[in-house]
């Protein structure tokens, strides 16, 4: 086991990070930009280095400075929560050629799945459904010539990365130049790729993860599901676990195929495959996710693993209990972003201070977050300000005590999404079990807190 590792990321995961670090009697080394000097990460830390001013290009995402960091406080190993550089193959590289072990999986995998035509490649070896689409396309001639031959809608997809930027639904050909331009356009400032691909719209659909465990020794956990279909803008608000949307057997042929591909591309730590689930219950392969999930509470709570844990006793070589299947899996839980956002106004960031924070108490109530009363919520980083994670016997009961959960939580300062969430939990399609991906788009204008939106 490590002795000491740097956690490079701030907020809410290198919180969690870092107790997951002190619980396995490994010290913590925190970095901070000039914004974050108060922060609570920087104070949980046994160690921390200022990396530089409040722009993420120049502190979080700053290689040169995460790696001195690391050097010069003595770590062994470093973790890189999610988003940042958690999926950059150059930063993976430059840990591995400084001595640091870096916790995910390795640069060469890292590479060829960020790729996303070589993944669907990869992915159609193993044996894995895929979407009907293209590989990467030269230009929007070449877009459009695709669309025409899949059938519209059709969606315009970041070949670079993920995470809802640079994509783009197309519905008749008509709007494909201006929406290739625009996806394009925001790929490169976000990925300094602005290459695209295309892929036939599946509609109605879900949206259902896999998540697996990997280690040295050969062993792939697959841990289950999560339902992921609440989303604005590609950006998921609800998940949960297990999927209403899967049964026993549906279940099982996803797991497989996580694990067949875990394999085929010989995956090492914490992944996550993403499926799109069709009406007639068939699942196609979307992307991997190099790294640990925001939502990743939602499976430890259904099945007792700590992923955080083991993803830092896999990185230090030790062997997983077992592969297959984890389990038991027990009750049903359900993870609420809290965001800095105004759903009024298209889900607009709204930074601000904190002026109060009382988090809900009680059984089966996880709360994940950095903030205390006082707290600013800088415009310079994602907009997430805490998640609540709640878990019961049964899915009616998870969702009964995830209203109690937003009903108790206190937060003055700024606008967040507590109301447009609760107004979720109360509507038809989410009590039932049967939404899809256009869940928001379609009940917006029942939801009062979308008012104007």
């Amino acid at each position: 086991m490590f002795n000491r590792v740097l956690v490079a990321n701030r907020g809410e995961i290198a919180v969690r990070v870092i107790r997951a670090l002190h619980e396995l009697g490994v010290e913590a080394v925190a970095v901070h930009s000039t914004a974050d000097e108060q922060a609570l990460h920087v104070r949980l830390a046994d160690n921390s280095v200022r990396i530089g001013p409040a722009p993420a290009a120049e502190s979080y995402l700053s290689v040169p400075a995460l790696i001195a960091a690391a050097e010069t406080t003595g770590c062994e190993a470093v973790h890189p929560g999610y988003g940042f550089l958690s999926e950059n193959a150059g930063f993976v590289r430059a840990c591995e050629e400084n001595d640091l072990v870096f916790i995910g999986p390795p640069a060469e995998v890292m590479e060829r799945m960020g790729d996303k035509a070589r993944a669907k490649a990869e992915m159609h070896a193993a044996g894995v459904p895929l979407v009907p689409g293209t590989n990467v396309v030269a230009g929007p001639e070449d877009a459009l010539a695709a669309a025409e031959e899949l059938g519209f809608p059709v969606l315009l997809k970041a070949a670079a990365g993920g995470g809802g930027k640079g994509m783009r639904v197309v519905i008749e050909p008509s709007a494909l130049h201006g929406a290739y331009e625009r996806a394009a356009a925001e790929a490169h400032a976000a990925f300094g790729d602005g290459s695209l691909y295309v892929e036939k719209v599946i509609a109605p659909a879900r949206h259902v993860e896999i998540q697996v465990l990997c280690d040295h020794h050969g062993n792939v956990l697959t841990c289950g599901e999560r339902e992921c279909s609440v989303q604005r803008r590609h950006q998921k608000l609800i998940e949960e676990s297990p999927s209403p949307a899967l049964d026993d057997e549906q279940r099982e042929a996803m797991e497989a195929a996580a694990e067949r591909a875990s394999r085929h591309i010989g995956y090492r730590n914490a992944g996550t495959f993403e499926f799109l689930v069709g009406p007639d219950g068939s699942f196609s392969f979307i992307e991997l996710n190099a790294r640990l999930q925001v939502e990743h509470p939602v499976t430890e709570l259904v099945t007792g693993l700590d992923l955080v844990r083991e993803q830092v006793r896999i990185a230090a070589g030790e062997p997983l209990g077992h592969g297959g299947r984890a389990g038991p899996r027990n009750g049903h839980a359900i993870e609420l972003r809290i965001n800095a956002e105004d759903p009024a106004r298209g889900f607009a960031p709204a930074p601000g201070r904190i002026e109060r924070f009382r988090p809900p108490l009680g059984p089966g109530i996880r709360v994940d977050t950095f903030v205390e009363d006082g707290t600013t919520i800088t415009p310079y980083y994602d907009s997430l300000i805490a998640k609540l994670i709640i878990v019961d016997a049964s899915r009616r009961l998870a969702i009964e005590r995830a209203r109690r959960a937003l009903r108790e939580l206190e937060l003055e300062g700024v606008p967040t999404t507590r109301e447009v969430l609760a107004e979720i939990l109360d509507s038809d399609e989410f009590r039932s079990g049967e939404y899809s991906t256009s869940f928001l788009e379609e009940a917006g204008a029942r939801l009062p807190a979308l008012a104007g939106s």
